[in-house]
């Protein structure tokens, strides 16, 4: 299998990790839909610069959801996905995103704290404002969240993740009336022409679990005229 290699844009780099910018719309991971995975596209993007002989080892450390776009973290060795794995655990990892809405709180800044349950049947995660006696299987979820920008009709939002619920941001800013751009499941009223949404993983920082480094990746902005106002 052939697959067209320029949307691979690798970020960062080592022996053991691969960080990567997803383009918007694309799986991670495959699915009952039989699409071809990004990962078969770094697999291949590794085995093509280093002539490597069989197949590529390429774990899957999280994942962002397919219409959503921006940096993700691989592993080329099983070492690196042990130890990262740990680093998601731990939540040793700053996750910040930033999200195009058309409506923001009435603060421009400030913490959202709901619980939050998948409904997989939906594929959608269901967002309460406390927990009760009949909803202990639903989970805490936090984010903070600035408004940085606000610009013909549209406001950008810096979200940073303290907890990494199924569909967390959109579902948390769907709650308070703030839909992403483009994410009829959360409550915009109109779609993306190309199903994607306006929510991108901007930014990771963590300390390299193997080289004991801060890495620092910042994933460059998708190249659409909504972004591009922000850019």
């Amino acid at each position: 299998m052939k697959l067209n290699l320029k949307y691979v844009q690798v970020l960062y780099e080592d022996n053991h990790l691969i960080a990567v910018n997803k383009p918007a719309g694309w799986l991670v991971h495959g699915d009952e839909t039989k699409d071809t995975p990004f990962t078969e596209y770094v697999k291949q993007w590794i085995k093509k610069k280093y002539d490597k002989p069989g197949n590529v080892f390429l774990g899957v450390i999280h994942r962002i959801d397919r219409p959503v776009s921006g940096a993700i973290i691989f592993a080329k060795t099983s070492k690196g996905l042990a130890k990262m794995n740990d680093v998601f655990k731990k939540r040793a990892i700053k996750k910040v995103y930033w999200a195009i809405t058309n409506k923001s709180p009435h603060e421009l800044e400030g913490t959202l704290r709901h619980f939050i349950k998948k409904d997989p049947k939906k594929n959608t995660s269901n967002v309460i404002n406390k927990m009760g006696k009949n909803n202990k299987t639903y989970k805490e979820a936090v984010l903070d969240y600035k408004v940085i920008a606000r610009l013909a009709g549209h406001h950008l939002m810096e979200i940073r993740l303290h907890t990494g619920r199924s569909h967390q941001i959109r579902a948390q800013l769907g709650h308070v009336g703030c839909p992403i751009k483009g994410d009829l499941k959360y409550g915009f009223t109109t779609p993306n022409p190309d199903a994607t949404i306006h929510l991108h993983s901007r930014y990771l920082e963590f300390e390299h679990p193997i080289k004991k480094e801060l890495i620092k990746i910042t994933a460059p902005l998708p190249k659409d005229q909504v972004w591009e106002l922000f850019d």
